[in-house]
């Protein structure tokens, strides 16, 4: 009978920490403690933060009944760290050193390795970040952009596209590095990032709005057009960037960053809503498109995940277009809490080395 590992994922946002127990892939308990802004608003910067998120943590399990010390591993979302190759880092002094000066931005991610940190090393078990936003693994063709000053990066929903093409290698009685996906991950911001034998060659970023327009997110823009649009006096620095992530996209247009709402306009028979969000489904066609020229044709399955993937009306749009070049698998939503547990439920398992951060 195999051990039986208990970890406890921690993934923290904006204004809520989601906490999760689980005996190995099997969940024990989940929450989603809300923090108020009022609360959040007597600390200067985010990791000011960690000391009061870790101790709500843990007053809540202790609520809640459950035991600490019979944790095998304390597993956090992974933040803004420097590029990384994906996988299972052990958290180390200098992985908290650069999560705490914030070295690609502040977002309440960072704050995931940090408090993995402290609880876990008061016990005596180790702490883990797994496949977090900044995984780069692009080869070097896919970083030119056409212009010196500006190389494209890699940013994107490592930790879902990572967990699902392992699943779906899974389902096809394989291993992750024995297959080419594309993983197409459609949720408040779209990534279709080109897998390669376990490594994603290429990706959009999508922390910055790039690739297909999304709920929230612009997605390529005629460049010539948006450099008017920068210098015509209309907008600072900062509108445009919120014009590009969180006020682009279908919100832009419909007034909605929910796909839900979105459809029911369709229903109501809207056929400006219609064509906006045939018209996010084809861009993510396209992308895909792309994609599959990047691996040469050579593509075991196309990967359609997050929340939007449940919207089977989107989904059939994509295949419609992209069905000709191999199957196309659905797993829909984001389940992270199981993405992050079986990250380190690898390392503890020896099936994979947890890996250094530099």
């Amino acid at each position: 009978m195999s051990e039986t590992y208990r970890i406890l994922a921690i993934n923290p946002g904006s204004t809520s920490t989601k906490i999760a127990i689980f005996d190995n892939e099997k969940p024990v308990f989940e929450e989603v403690l809300r923090h108020s802004t009022e609360e959040l608003s007597k600390y200067n910067t985010i990791f000011d933060q960690y000391e009061f998120r870790k101790n709500v943590i843990l007053e809540t399990l202790n609520e809640k009944g459950i035991n600490i010390t019979k944790l095998a591993a304390v597993v956090g979302r992974g933040g803004l760290l420097k590029p990384i190759a994906g996988g299972t880092y052990k958290v180390d002094d200098n992985m908290l050193e650069d999560l705490k000066k914030g070295v690609l931005g502040q977002h309440a991610s960072n704050l995931g390795g940090v408090i993995a940190y402290e609880i876990a090393t008061q016990l005596n078990i180790p702490p883990f970040i797994v496949d977090p936003v900044v995984v780069d693994e692009m080869q070097d063709i896919a970083r030119i952009s056409g212009m010196p000053e500006l190389e494209r990066k890699s940013i994107f929903h490592a930790l879902n596209q990572k967990a699902v093409a392992r699943r779906a290698a899974n389902d096809k009685g394989g291993n992750y590095q024995d297959f080419n996906f594309i993983v197409a991950h459609l949720g408040g911001g779209i990534s279709v990032g080109a897998h390669e034998k376990g490594k994603v060659i290429d990706v959009n970023n999508a922390l910055d709005g790039e690739g297909p327009f999304s709920p929230e997110r612009t997605g390529g823009l005629p460049a010539g057009d948006f450099a008017k649009l920068c210098f015509s006096g209309k907008y600072t620095h900062d509108e445009i960037k919120k014009k590009l992530v969180g006020q682009g996209g279908l919100v832009a247009y419909l007034g909605t960053n929910d796909g839900r709402e979105v459809v029911k306009m369709i229903e109501a028979g809207d056929k400006k809503a219609e064509t906006l969000y045939k018209a996010m489904a084809y861009q993510v066609a396209k992308d895909i498109g792309a994609a599959a020229a990047v691996l040469k044709g050579n593509v075991n399955a196309i990967i359609l995940t997050g929340g939007i993937a449940y919207d089977k009306m989107f989904t059939g749009w994509i295949q419609d277009r992209v069905s000709f070049i191999t199957e196309v698998l659905v797993y829909p939503g984001e389940d992270e809490m199981i993405a992050l547990t079986e990250g380190a439920l690898r390392v503890l398992r020896g099936e994979e080395e947890a890996q250094q951060y530099q």
